[in-house]
């Protein structure tokens, strides 16, 4: 009944946004996700702070496990956001991506399961991931790790007749070190969250230069497949004028979906969960699911072979 009244009541822009949003919630939940037909591993990256990375990470992340996909999120940034988020114990000493990295541990030992997803697992970091850059310069293989890692837990999975990995998220630390560089070596894809403000497109040229050094040198199958647009204000002439411009320079890279401003998507991690599952009806909550759908309906890329 209160739905009906919902739907039927657009008097008012905020009943008009209710009613939009329950329709857009109705023909999600009727959309079931299809599994790719390979993992597909996206590193998440901008190494410009405070553009919605992580949040677009775990948020996406629950999504697609919302949508009965089997999902792992790396969190491979120090500060442990993604793992705040998605519920992980992360405190010191905590088995954690620092192990998996530095100490060589098996990610198997380290993930832990999102208490809202089943399907969704997490590889937290702690704040001894820190110290990880300095002390990645004198090891074998640096920029490798994790890649061998990512690989070695496919088998692992495999093995042991667990369901296949759907998708690999791994969460970068706002910077171009060697845990960024270890993210992209890893990965098959790159998703980058810029965000609808002024100076949206400053840094991303030499975020772009670095993805082609490292498909130059380490990894040649590494590709930008997707540009998220963040905090937009469709209110605003600036929001507009930037979503127009990331569209004109990245058509074919930029989802048609853009994640608005949400105040339940910034309170949600306070309450250890993500907004798919802290206010599931909320406009943030169905941006991320539409935007998990438009991310899973884009094709493999090309060469991608786990």
């Amino acid at each position: 009944m209160v739905q009906d009244h919902i739907d039927a009541d657009q008097s008012t822009p905020l009943a008009a946004e209710l009613a939009q949003n329950a329709r857009r919630r109705r023909r999600l939940d009727k959309s079931a996700l299809p599994s790719p037909p390979r993992t597909r591993i996206i590193t998440v990256a901008n190494q410009k702070g405070g553009v919605g990375k992580t949040t677009s990470t775990v948020n996406l992340a629950a999504a697609l496990a919302k949508a009965g996909l089997h999902v792992l999120v790396i969190d491979a940034d120090p500060q442990g956001n993604a793992s705040t988020a998605l519920g992980a114990d992360h405190r010191s000493g905590t088995p954690s991506m620092y192990d998996v990295l530095i100490e060589g541990d098996t990610l198997a030992s380290v993930l832990q399961t999102c208490p809202q997803f089943p399907s969704l697992v997490v590889a937290p970091a702690t704040l001894d991931l820190s110290g990880a850059e300095i002390e990645l310069v004198n090891m074998v293989s640096r920029e490798t790790r994790l890649r061998r890692a990512i690989e070695d837990y496919i088998i692992h999975r495999n093995e042991a007749g667990l369901t296949r990995l759907d998708y690999i998220l791994i969460d970068c630390p706002p910077s171009l070190g060697l845990l960024t560089v270890n993210a992209f070596t890893a990965g098959d894809e790159v998703l980058i969250p810029i965000q609808c403000e002024y100076y949206a497109l400053e840094g991303l040229s030499q975020l772009i230069k670095t993805v082609e050094l490292i498909r130059e040198h380490l990894n040649p199958h590494l590709q930008l497949s997707t540009i998220l647009l963040t905090m937009y204000d469709q209110r605003t002439n600036l929001a507009r004028q930037v979503a127009d411009e990331v569209r004109e320079h990245f058509p074919r890279q930029t989802l048609a979906t853009a994640i608005p401003r949400s105040v339940r998507v910034s309170e949600a991690p306070s309450h250890a969960q993500t907004v798919i599952s802290y206010e599931p009806s909320s406009s943030g909550a169905l941006a991320y699911r539409e935007a998990a759908q438009e991310i899973n309906q884009r094709a493999q890329p090309a060469g991608a072979t786990r």
